[in-house]
């Protein structure tokens, strides 16, 4: 039996970060909810080094299936293309594969184009809010959630209220090697927080500090994500139901109220439900292709589509780096997250999460090694052990060039147009990385 829209409160269209969180909420809070996600209710099980999302090429463990197609620079694009850059479809969306880091923004990032001015060309903006209007929202969901780390160590952050509410997670040999490097260089630094169980929290197990964590589902649910946080309590409430492996195909509505949607499941086909009040939280692209897709024309929708620029180094020792605790992150350099004399912003360093042989053996191979035979393995051995990775994203600065559109004349399996994906990173953001870039260099000699 298909479901009655108009039983419900909110239709929610999506179930991870943003949609798994409203919908759990307003269950929670005595609203009757319904959440529709387009992927199965779990990633594939186990650690498959060669099909993860960490490392799609090979194919990938969290969806989406290779329906999605889209349209990247002309070319159609299968989700585990490396121009693809596929999110994951499942029950929690991103979260169940997610690396977890739970950085707040710094006060700076929410007031960047009154600090350094609108670069040309671009479409930086301010926030509508501060830090301090967000910082008990922060803390109230560091707690739901459960995020380890040490509130102490936060020095860039003017922190008002509480702890975070489990310790961080303990460091391995690259987190002890790049403190070296920290402290001779004496830069500001931090514990890197974490979306993780570092002690048994909320009735679920504690991290056993695996090497297989972003990419992959937890294998004893450790990770915290709308899977097992928000939507469990929703679900607890009695005031939530979910469907999935459902596409939405299109949102209904008319003289700017929706009045309902379309989807698609194997077992009940196509369906038309109303619904009072609709959540679309599909992700970014998908939002924006179905918005579109649906017939929406306000001019800003797909538009300042944003990128996730990062910059590092690796770098070779001497000795035995790797010891095979993960997840990674521990230890982050903040000291230049903003005030750098003629760059819009800044970024942050960190130790990066451990790599798996076939994820070293594809980014950093190096010139002469063969592809195959004992001269390969030799190299493998003599060196994956040895390499440390320091890396870190920046603020990428915006512009209404970069953006999601829709084919006119190519449709997928389930009759929806195609994604086309269009416009490049800002210069100012290429620039930024490069000076984040030397310093990632800078501090790898000092470790």
């Amino acid at each position: 039996m298909s479901p009655n829209g108009s039983a419900y409160d909110f239709v929610v269209i999506g179930s991870g970060a943003g949609g798994g969180t409203f919908a759990g909420i307003a269950a929670a809070a005595g609203a009757k909810v319904l959440v529709i996600e387009r992927g199965p209710i779990q990633a594939i099980p186990g650690n498959d080094h060669l099909t993860n999302q960490r490392l799609s090429v090979y194919g990938h463990n969290a969806g989406p299936d290779a329906n999605q197609v889209r349209i990247v620079d002309g070319r159609r694009e299968l989700p585990w293309a490396p121009s693809y850059q596929a999110n994951a479809a499942m029950l929690g969306g991103g979260t169940q594969v997610y690396g977890a880091q739970a950085w707040r923004f710094h006060p700076n990032d929410f007031k960047m184009a009154s600090l350094y001015g609108v670069p040309e060309g671009s479409s930086l903006a301010d926030w509508p809010l501060d830090y301090k209007e967000l910082e008990p929202w922060y803390s109230l969901a560091e707690r739901m959630i459960g995020v380890c780390g040490a509130a102490s160590s936060m020095v860039h952050l003017p922190w008002t209220t509480s702890d975070y509410p489990m310790p961080p997670l303990p460091a391995g040999r690259p987190g002890n090697v790049l403190r070296r490097g920290v402290d001779a260089l004496k830069w500001r630094s931090c514990t890197v927080p974490l979306a993780i169980n570092s002690v048994p929290y909320a009735g679920r197990k504690a991290c056993l500090q695996c090497e297989e964590c972003v990419g992959f589902a937890c294998g004893v649910n450790a990770k915290n994500g709308s899977h097992n946080t928000w939507l469990h309590r929703g679900k607890l409430s009695g005031n939530l139901d979910i469907m999935t492996d459902t596409a939405v195909t299109r949102i209904h509505h008319s003289m700017g109220t929706v009045t309902g949607l379309t989807y698609v499941n194997e077992q009940l086909g196509e369906q038309t439900i109303s619904c009072r009040n609709l959540i679309c939280a599909a992700g970014t692209i998908e939002t924006a292709r179905l918005l579109i897709a649906s017939g929406f024309d306000n001019p800003h929708i797909g538009r300042n589509l944003q990128g996730h620029v990062y910059t590092g180094v690796t770098g070779l020792f001497k000795d035995e780096i790797r010891d095979g605790i993960g997840p990674g992150p521990t230890l982050a350099v903040t000291e230049f997250l903003h005030d750098n004399d003629g760059y819009v912003g800044g970024g942050m360093l960190a130790d990066e999460f451990v790599m798996t042989p076939i994820t070293y053996w594809k980014r950093h191979r190096a010139p002469g090694v063969p592809r195959f035979g004992q001269d390969a393995k030799s190299w493998m051995l003599n060196t994956y052990s040895r390499v440390l990775d320091i890396k870190g994203p920046i603020q990428d600065i915006p512009s209404s060039e970069c953006r999601v559109e829709i084919s006119t004349s190519e449709r997928d399996v389930l009759g929806m147009p195609l994604v086309q994906l269009s416009g490049h990173t800002y210069p100012e953001s290429i620039r930024t990385s490069r000076f984040m870039f030397e310093k990632a260099s800078e501090l790898m000699r000092a470790c």
